[in-house]
């Protein structure tokens, strides 16, 4: 049995964060230019074609609250499947893979008892990284809300 997990860690404004299935990220692209995606959910900048997919670009950054800015071209989108749709997540900059013993990680209920959107914390020598829950980004609402962003994006084009 694998007592290890392997997340992959990015940046936002020089604080670390992951996404701990790996195999659900598909891969890391530099950005691109984001089309507004209007009547989406407010925390979906937009959406990029990516081969010939509609992939919503979602900013994390909204998310927790952190100071907003612009996409950049030294910026990397994180491809990442939801038991629903893929995403693009924006991050600063992308670490790489670190893999920790499954005791390195602390479940957010003991953390703080209704974290949203996080699916734990991984413990470090030098500090934390809050993990995304991939199950769970979405709330609901936004799902559906961007659902129909999507088709009226497409009806339009």
């Amino acid at each position: 049995m694998d007592n290890s997990c392997q997340l992959v860690v990015f940046l936002l404004d020089d604080r670390q964060y992951a996404l701990q299935h790996l195999a659900s990220v598909e891969k890391v692209i530099r950005a691109v230019q984001v089309t507004p995606l209007p009547k989406a959910p407010e925390i979906v900048s937009g959406a990029i074609n990516l081969q010939g997919r509609i992939i919503p670009v979602v900013n994390i950054r909204r998310r927790f609250r952190l100071t907003e800015r612009e996409v950049n071209l030294g910026d990397r989108f994180i491809i990442a499947c939801t038991p629903t749709r893929t995403l693009a997540f924006v991050a600063d900059a992308v670490i790489g893979v670190l893999e920790l013993p499954q005791d390195a990680l602390i479940a957010k209920e003991r953390v703080i008892p209704g974290l949203e959107y996080i699916s734990g914390v991984a413990k470090l020598a030098d500090g934390m990284i809050l993990i995304n829950d991939l199950d769970s980004f979405l709330s609901l609402e936004e799902e559906a809300t961007l659902e129909t962003a999507l088709k009226q994006h497409g009806r339009d084009q």
